[in-house]
């Protein structure tokens, strides 16, 4: 399983696909439509450094996302897309997942993000397409730099959603898009304190708001009244890939009316050598916030990142990544949990780099063993170390530290593509973080997962 790089391309790929013969009639469209799934066997064990919080009855109180717990998950996913008919087409995904073993610990640890048995309908949209442009409407999957949905978890994140692709412009995409609900990981996403079992997720006017921290009593979920974006794709230069985007967040609850303003620009070269590529990237994020309640919170922040690396060089790949945060003010990642850092260690996630006077650096290497006659298997390790600064302010920093923070991350990754079984991969991703302020906390993570896909 190779790490993706996120970006808008996965955006403009799902806006775009349709069926290479139209139908002729709604019959058709329907008889002639495409079914995809997948069967999922997942096992994680967490280790966050502190105490299992006291929970031994439903209702009663404890700290979530703290303790030592593992979970089985088990879970389907069935996809269905029509033929288009006249332009017109519909897609619809069903997810569903059981964790038959999970004791009260595992409730209480994996509440907010894998622990939730149940199915929910996460996409259920129609396409449209009139020449080189594509409307699609109604729950969805996106990826994009600042809205995205995270697939980490059993259940994928998902948006209520209207998404505009065009590209009739030479070498150049555009998108637009409106979101007024968010569905999260599980039916407790945006709980702060345990109060019985977590159930499968619905469609809410809330969302994540990835690198705002705990911000909102222990959460970083707020309500919302829709969220626009906008973006762009350009390849004209050749090997030159530049991309940008705007997120407009409207009514941030408890900032009483506050806006966030969220921003993108990356740019990715590649230099194409006889024994390899060199790849070269630098990314530029930034927030900005509409009134003094949500300025207090200091979330107006500059992110500062560039990555230089290879690939393809006899099946190996390397890269050296850093990225800077200002002083005092951190960064909106966007919407979603997916949005990503260069830095962003392989578990724990981005929002460990995006706090107020954050310095992070990533080294990774990867190899994939198909050059030696193994096809289907990688590996890959990352060793990522991330310093904070304390505060020099005061009054509320969201996602910053009080004192002086030093975290280190070792993470790997093994997966295999079987051959002799063609859609079945298995993966194994283990972590070890080490936070080290006036005292030190040892953490670790192991995700096992097993996919079927058909």
């Amino acid at each position: 399983m190779k790490l993706a790089k996120l970006s808008l391309v996965a955006m403009v790929v799902a806006g775009l696909a349709s069926g290479s013969f139209a139908a002729d009639t709604l019959a058709d469209a329907f008889k002639n439509g495409k079914v995809s799934g997948e069967l999922r066997a997942w096992y994680f064990d967490r280790d966050t450094g502190a105490a299992n919080p006291a929970v031994s009855t439903p209702g009663a109180s404890g700290t979530l996302g703290k303790g030592d717990a593992d979970i089985l998950s088990t879970g389907v996913v069935l996809s269905y897309v029509t033929d288009p008919l006249f332009g017109f087409g519909f897609g619809a995904t069903f997810q569903g997942s059981y964790a038959p073993f999970a004791d009260k610990d595992a409730k209480n640890l994996y509440a907010t993000d894998m622990y939730g048995s149940g199915a929910v309908l996460s996409e259920a949209y129609v396409t449209y397409t009139l020449g080189k442009t594509t409307a699609k409407v109604g729950r969805q999957f996106i990826t994009s730099p600042l809205v995205n949905s995270s697939g980490s978890r059993m259940f994928k994140e998902a948006f209520q959603a209207a998404v505009l692709v065009n590209t009739d412009l030479p070498n150049t995409t555009l998108v637009a898009g409106y979101s007024d609900k968010f569905q999260g990981r599980t039916s407790d996403y945006d709980k702060t304190v345990a109060g019985g079992d977590s159930e499968m997720p619905s469609f809410k006017k809330e969302a994540v708001f990835y690198g705002t921290g705990t911000a909102n009593g222990g959460s970083n979920v707020f309500g919302f009244d829709g969220a626009y974006t906008a973006a762009a794709i350009n390849k004209s230069i050749p090997n030159l890939t530049l991309i940008g985007q705007y997120l407009f967040v409207n009514d941030v609850e408890l900032t009483q009316g506050g806006d966030a303003n969220v921003f993108y620009a990356e740019g990715n070269y590649v230099v194409p050598l006889s024994a390899m590529k060199v790849l070269l990237d630098a990314t530029y994020r930034g927030s900005r916030t509409s009134n003094p309640t949500f300025d207090s919170f200091h979330v107006e922040g500059d992110m500062y990142q560039g990555r230089i690396g290879f690939s393809e060089l006899a099946g190996f790949n390397a890269s050296f990544a850093y990225s800077t945060v200002s002083s005092n003010q951190s960064v909106l990642l966007g919407a979603g949990n997916g949005p990503t850092t260069y830095t962003a260690p392989l578990i724990k996630g981005a929002e460990v780099t995006s706090g107020a006077d954050t310095d992070a650096y990533k080294i990774e290497v990867g190899y994939d063993f198909s050059k030696i006659g193994v096809t289907g298997l990688k590996v890959l390790g990352q060793y990522t170390k991330v310093n904070q600064d304390a505060k020099t302010i005061t009054g509320a920093v969201l996602n910053s530290v009080d004192v002086d923070t030093e975290s280190t991350f070792w993470s790997g990754q093994i997966a295999y593509d079987i051959p002799s079984l063609k859609g079945l991969t298995v993966s194994l991703e283990y972590e070890d973080g080490k936070k080290e302020t006036t005292s030190t906390v040892n953490s670790n993570e192991m995700r096992f997962r097993a996919n079927y896909k058909f």
